[in-house]
C-alpha cells in the first residue's frame, strides 16, 4: 500500500517511512526516526530524536512523541524510544525519550492504549495490552508489566513497579510497587482487593482466583513483615502459576517496597 503524506507535513529527510505510513496536516518529524508499516500519526504531532514507531500503530493530533527528557540531568545525550506494534496513542499524549541513567531508553510494549494526555516519562518500560486512561502520569523509570489498567488522573511515582494485570483506581497517587492482580486505588493509593474483573475475563480459573487473593491477603493485609509474609505463602499456600507471579515480583521489586492495605492480624486470614 501506497504511503499518504499531507503536503503541509515537514518530515527530515533522515526519516524511514514504511508502506502504508498515513501522516496527517502539520506533522513534524524530525531525523533518526522510523516508522514502520501502516502507521498513523495525525494532524500536529510532532516526533523526533532516536524513536521507532513499530507497525501498525495509531497516533493521535498534538501528540509528542520522543522528546528530550525532562531530567536535569540529561545533557543531550543521543537516547532513545522505542514504540512497539498494534498502539494507539490519543489525543495530547507525551512520550519522552530515555536517560543515560536508565540504560538510555523508553519502551512501549504492544498493542497498548495510551488515552488522551498521558504522559510516560524517560526510561519507562511498558508491557503489553495496558490500558492507561485520560491524563494519567508516568514517573520516570516506571516499569508496568502486561495487561495492567491504570485509571485516568492517576499519578505513578518514579522508580514504581505495577505487577500485570493489576488495576490502579482512578486519580490515584502510586507511592509504591503494586502487586501482580492487585486492585489498588486511594490518595495515597492503597492495596483493597484483587483485580478479579480482570482475571475472570483472563480465564483464570476459580481456584487461581482464590489463591491470588489468599496470597495477597497475606502479603499486603496482614500484621506481618514482608519477608514473613512471603513465608506464610510459601508455607501455606500451593504453589501456583500465580502465587510464584506474586513471588518473582516481590524478589525483583523497587526499592520504594510493595504497596499494602489496612493490616490485621495473621490469625485472621483464612487460608485455602
Amino acid at each position: 500500500m501506497a504511503k499518504k503524506i499531507h503536503h503541509t507535513a515537514f518530515i527530515d529527510s533522515s526519516v524511514l517511512i514504511g508502506e502504508g505510513v498515513e501522516i496527517a496536516e502539520h506533522v513534524i518529524i524530525r531525523q533518526n526516526v522510523n516508522i514502520e508499516d501502516d502507521v498513523y500519526i495525525g494532524p500536529g504531532v510532532v516526533v523526533e530524536g532516536n524513536t521507532t514507531i513499530g507497525a501498525g500503530t495509531k497516533i493521535f493530533q498534538y501528540s509528542a512523541i520522543g522528546l528530550p527528557p525532562q531530567d536535569l540531568k540529561y545533557s543531550g545525550e543521543p537516547t532513545k524510544l522505542r514504540i512497539g506494534n498494534g498502539n494507539t496513542i490519543r489525543e495530547f499524549a507525551s512520550i519522552h525519550r530515555g536517560t543515560i541513567g536508565g540504560n538510555g531508553v523508553t519502551t512501549i510494549g504492544n498493542n497498548n492504549l495510551l488515552m488522551a494526555y498521558v504522559h510516560v516519562a524517560h526510561d519507562c518500560i511498558l508491557g503489553d495490552n495496558l490500558i492507561i486512561a485520560n491524563a494519567a502520569q508516568l514517573g520516570g523509570h516506571v516499569i508496568i508489566e502486561d495487561k495492567a489498567v491504570i485509571g485516568g488522573h492517576s499519578a505513578i511515582h518514579q522508580f514504581i513497579h505495577v505487577g500485570r494485570l493489576s488495576m490502579v483506581g482512578a486519580s490515584s497517587l502510586v507511592l509504591q510497587d503494586v502487586l501482580p492482580f492487585g486492585l489498588v486505588h486511594g490518595v495515597p493509593a492503597r492495596f483493597v482487593d484483587i483485580n478479579r474483573i480482570g482475571m475472570r475475563r483472563n480465564a483464570y480459573t476459580s481456584e487461581s482466583i482464590d489463591s491470588v487473593h489468599i496470597a495477597t491477603k497475606i502479603i499486603a493485609r496482614s500484621s506481618l513483615s514482608l519477608q514473613n509474609a512471603v513465608e506464610q505463602v510459601k508455607e501455606k499456600l500451593p504453589k501456583s502459576t500465580e502465587v510464584k507471579i506474586l513471588l518473582e515480583f516481590i524478589e525483583n521489586r523497587s526499592n520504594r517496597g510493595i504497596l499494602k492495605g489496612n493490616p490485621k492480624n495473621v490469625d485472621e486470614l483464612r487460608y485455602i
